[in-house]
């Protein structure tokens, strides 16, 4: 069966309440149990440190009134879990980012929690909507890893996602999810199990689209954080515990979540009509989402229904021009300064290469 049909059929059974479609086979699980222990000796074997603390104001440079609010949900990945430096999370750097590409300052609240499965959505919602100045302009999800370690029906996993985005879109805050990531990129994991986890997580992302967009919100295919730098340098890109991210990885991955949470809210300089030469389309949204869970910074957004609109959005290199002017302004609470990095719009910051698979 095609990954369109399996992620269709996941979201079909999260939206009418339909028995919990596995992730994987039955007959795989005893293979994927034994070898899971394998794993678990040597994933995790050094310490992550505690993810820091990165509510506050950012894009002080562009003054103090009127600023956006964003926010993050979601699980380690969004809490920044792996960095000891607040200006390395990916808070911060789309922060940072945000006021850049905006000049507006930006007020980061970050609720995401680490080890939270897509069940901790409603808790983390609720403390969203339940602070005195309202829902955020815009908030990133991160979720699905901890679904699949702990092999969460994905029926299950996806209709709990549907109604965190549900509940943030009527509340008026825009919403982008990057989809669960791919497992398989973890080092110490071996083969079945490598293949397995690839499997699951790319099954899950493509099912996650699928009802983000028919809620309203936008996705950006996280897949093997993003792409090839992953799997060329894993020892740079994963952080000591082998399975967060490094700083480097937070960086990768704010960068390709960036564009779309700016054009999100209008503010990113590119236009949302198709560009073929970078194998952009209108498609089905299962098809779209298949597409997006195969290749790590794609972007699916809804256009009318039943077609989603499959974008790959220049991202931006991060510039010493960017760090200091981050550095003249954006201070957030326990963060440094210079630690925050960002991309601008300015010419000083270099386009990625058309042919670039990231780009």
């Amino acid at each position: 069966m095609s990954r369109a049909r399996v992620a269709r059929r996941i979201a079909a059974g999260a939206a009418y309440g339909g028995g919990s479609i596995g992730l994987i086979g039955v007959a795989a699980v005893g293979i994927l149990l034994a070898e899971a222990q394998l794993a678990k000796r040597t994933v995790g074997t050094g310490t992550a440190p505690l993810p820091p603390a990165v509510d506050g104001l950012y894009g002080r440079a562009f003054g103090t009134e009127d600023p956006l609010r964003l926010a993050l949900l979601g699980d380690s990945t969004a809490a920044g879990q792996g960095v000891r430096r607040a200006g390395q999370t990916p808070g911060a750097l789309l922060a940072s980012g945000l006021a850049a590409v905006a000049e507006r300052p930006v007020v980061l609240k970050n609720v995401a929690l680490s080890g939270a499965r897509s069940d901790d959505l409603e808790r983390q919602v609720s403390l969203l909507l339940a602070q005195p100045l309202g829902p955020p302009d815009v908030c990133v999800i991160m979720i699905g890893a901890n679904d699949v370690t702990h092999r969460t029906p994905a029926t299950e996993s996806v209709r709990l996602l549907a109604a965190a985005v549900r509940r943030l879109r009527t509340a008026g805050a825009e919403v982008v999810v990057g989809t669960c990531p791919d497992l398989g990129t973890i080092e110490p994991v071996y083969q079945p199990l490598r293949w397995l986890a690839r499997r699951a997580s790319r099954q899950l992302a493509a099912a996650q689209t699928i009802v983000v967009v028919e809620q309203g919100g936008r996705t950006v295919s996280l897949g093997d954080l993003l792409g090839p730098e992953f799997a060329a340098n894993p020892r740079e890109m994963f952080g000591v515990d082998l399975f967060h991210p490094s700083a480097e990885g937070y960086a990768t991955a704010a960068m390709a979540v960036l564009p779309t949470l700016c054009a999100a809210l209008g503010v990113w300089p590119e236009p949302d009509r198709l560009e073929p030469g970078r194998r952009e389309d209108i498609l089905p949204v299962a098809k779209a989402a298949a597409e997006a869970a195969k290749q790590a910074g794609t972007e699916v957004t809804g256009a009318r229904a039943p077609w989603a609109l499959l974008k790959h959005r220049r991202r931006r290199r991060l510039t010493e021009a960017a760090e200091a002017a981050e550095a003249q302004g954006a201070e957030a609470e326990g963060a440094a300064p210079g630690d925050v990095r960002e991309a601008r719009r300015e010419p000083a910051v270099e386009p990625l290469p058309h042919d670039s698979p990231h780009a």
